[in-house]
């Protein structure tokens, strides 16, 4: 943030701003998507407090898992006629509609 400032000048410098920070000790940390989740292992996590608001910074290692929509599958099987496990298990594997309706379709 600024160069050459030592971490308790740092955090005096901080304070006089009003900028507050706090270390979460977290051992996984989930976001919750629409089509699936992110999941970070072994995370660093730093609470920040500034100007009335209270943001978080995450480090750490990112995993993604994307969830199969009912909906996804029933197009995949309208399209190709396969089962609905074979539906799922493309899907899961291209994690793309079209590229999984396009495998199947072969």
């Amino acid at each position: 943030m600024f160069p050459g400032l030592s971490p308790k000048k740092m955090q005096q410098v901080m304070k006089q701003m009003g900028i507050s920070q706090e270390e979460i000790d977290a051992s996984r940390v989930i976001i919750e998507k629409s089509d699936g989740r992110i999941i970070i292992e072994t995370p660093s996590v730093v609470k920040i407090r500034m100007q009335g608001q209270e943001t978080f910074q995450i480090t750490g290692e990112i995993q993604e898992e994307r969830t199969v929509s009912r909906e996804d599958i029933e197009t995949i099987m309208e399209k190709t006629g396969c089962s609905e496990e074979e539906a799922k298990k493309t899907l899961e594997k291209t994690g793309d509609l079209a590229e999984a309706i396009l495998e199947l379709s072969d």
